[in-house]
């Protein structure tokens, strides 16, 4: 059964409901704090996007920094290890290249010294390795396909990752001339 689009000025469902109308500015103390347990309680969150998240709202500064500097102080709410863990989770997950974490991190509102502290454990040759293995990867999944596109379109999604032309380049040479091939 074919639903119906809405009548001008009706949201498809609550949900869209929700999105569209402003949320309603929790301004006590013990509301604000709820508000942050419980964002804190589906994914780990920086204090740069709790704080957007509440001014989003209509929260008071006033009233939810002194929260956000308790929840810090007791460690509830810890950039660093927020990056480590992030830079870990993506390296491995999607395969991203240290300026793409960077920038990622750096937009999520960690602080910079804390951003290089948790790209230390990432090493240059860590990232092409990787590289290397997502381009092998990629190359394995579109057998058929001519060496001009096949590269094109490699490099498009090495780039992508935020791996620089060169690597990208170099990777795809490697991988596309036979020498990262698997043994079978």
């Amino acid at each position: 059964m074919r639903r119906l689009p809405p009548l001008p000025g009706q949201p498809w469902s609550t949900m869209a409901r929700r999105r569209a109308e402003p949320a309603s500015a929790p301004q006590s103390e013990s509301a604000l704090r709820e508000v942050i347990l419980r964002r804190l309680s589906s994914a780990p969150r920086t204090r740069e996007e709790l704080s957007r998240d509440l001014l989003r709202r209509g929260a008071d500064p006033e009233v939810f920094d002194p929260i956000l500097d308790r929840l810090t102080e007791v460690g509830l709410i810890d950039d660093g290890e927020f990056a480590r863990m992030w830079v870990q989770s993506r390296q491995r997950g999607r395969g991203l290249s240290r300026s793409a974490l960077r920038r990622e991190l750096r937009d999520r509102g960690v602080d910079a010294e804390l951003v290089e502290g948790a790209l230390a454990s990432v090493s240059p040759d860590d990232g092409r390795e990787r590289a290397r293995e997502l381009a092998l990867r990629r190359t394995l999944r579109s057998r058929g396909t001519d060496m001009a596109t096949e590269r094109r379109r490699l490099l498009g999604y090495l780039m992508r990752r935020g791996y620089s032309a060169g690597v990208a380049t170099s990777v795809i040479t490697e991988v596309m001339d036979g020498h990262g091939e698997p043994s079978v």
